[in-house]
C-alpha cells in the first residue's frame, strides 16, 4: 500500500524520526539513501520517501509491500501521526467522529 502525508519538517528530521520509530517494530534498516530509508522485518517491507515540495512543505512517502491494511500500514499511520506532534506539538488530535 502506498500512504502520503506533508509536513513543514525538513527531510532530513523526517528521516530522522525514521530511522529511530521503524527499529522498534524489529524492522531492520537497509543502507540509507539521500531522501528515503528501506526498512524490512517480521511484519514486512516499508520504503520512506522524503522531499521537498513546492513552497515549504516536505512530501512523505511509504510505501509497504503488505496487502490491504496490515498490522505494518497501521504503523505506518502511527509514524505519521509522530511526524505531525513533532511539528505541531501543541495540536491535540481529535476523533471526527
Amino acid at each position: 500500500m502506498q500512504h502520503f502525508h506533508r509536513t513543514h519538517l525538513t527531510s532530513e528530521d523526517v528521516l530522522a524520526l525514521a530511522d529511530e520509530y521503524f527499529p522498534r517494530l524489529d524492522l531492520t534498516p537497509a543502507p540509507p539513501a539521500a531522501r528515503s530509508r528501506t526498512f524490512s522485518g517480521p511484519l514486512g517491507t516499508v520504503t520512506i520517501s522524503a522531499r521537498p515540495e513546492g513552497g515549504h512543505y516536505v512530501f512523505i512517502e511509504a510505501v509497504t509491500d503488505q496487502e490491504g491494511e496490515s498490522r505494518l500500514d497501521r504503523n505506518v499511520k502511527r509514524f505519521f501521526v509522530l511526524v505531525h506532534r513533532t511539528a505541531h506539538p501543541a495540536h491535540k488530535l481529535a476523533a471526527a467522529y
